[in-house]
């Protein structure tokens, strides 16, 4: 069972934590400097090293999660995640050096996110928020407003 997030890294709950600090990071492509959760906004706030920071809602977060549940075991097994327009993140685990494994109040605790992909979906975002409401779309899924 998964700590709920406050009592796991109280420091992150809408304040500045220092990653290098907090889970200890190496270098990497994309190395975070500061990771901030947001519950109100439901966003998770990422800066890097090269000054880019992106807050990335907590439904991109999910939806897009490089789990094997979402994302299949190769090309085209993708499943569109429906549903998910009020999850939010209840717990976040550093996984080694390089990733973190965020807990969504829906129970999906699968999937890494790597430094590195967190940056591309920060990078990526508006295209990829693109393409899944196009998708829902096509498949005759109203999304629900946040």
């Amino acid at each position: 069972m998964h700590a709920p997030y406050p009592d796991t890294y109280p420091h992150c709950h809408g304040t500045r934590t220092r990653v290098a600090t907090f889970f200890n990071v190496v270098a990497d492509d994309h190395p975070p400097t500061e990771i901030r959760l947001q519950k109100k906004s439901r966003r998770l706030v990422v800066a890097f090293d090269d000054g880019a920071e992106f807050a990335l809602p907590f439904e991109s977060l999910r939806v897009y999660s490089p789990s094997a549940e979402v994302k299949g075991h190769g090309p085209g097994q993708e499943t569109l995640q429906k549903g998910k327009e009020n999850v939010t993140i209840t717990s976040i685990e550093p996984v080694g050096h390089y990733a973190l494994r965020l807990v969504f109040d829906d129970g999906h605790d699968t999937g890494l996110y790597t430094w590195d992909y967190l940056y591309e979906l920060g990078a990526d975002h508006d295209e990829r928020w693109r393409n899944y409401l196009d998708r829902l779309q096509a498949a005759g899924y109203p999304r629900q407003p946040a």
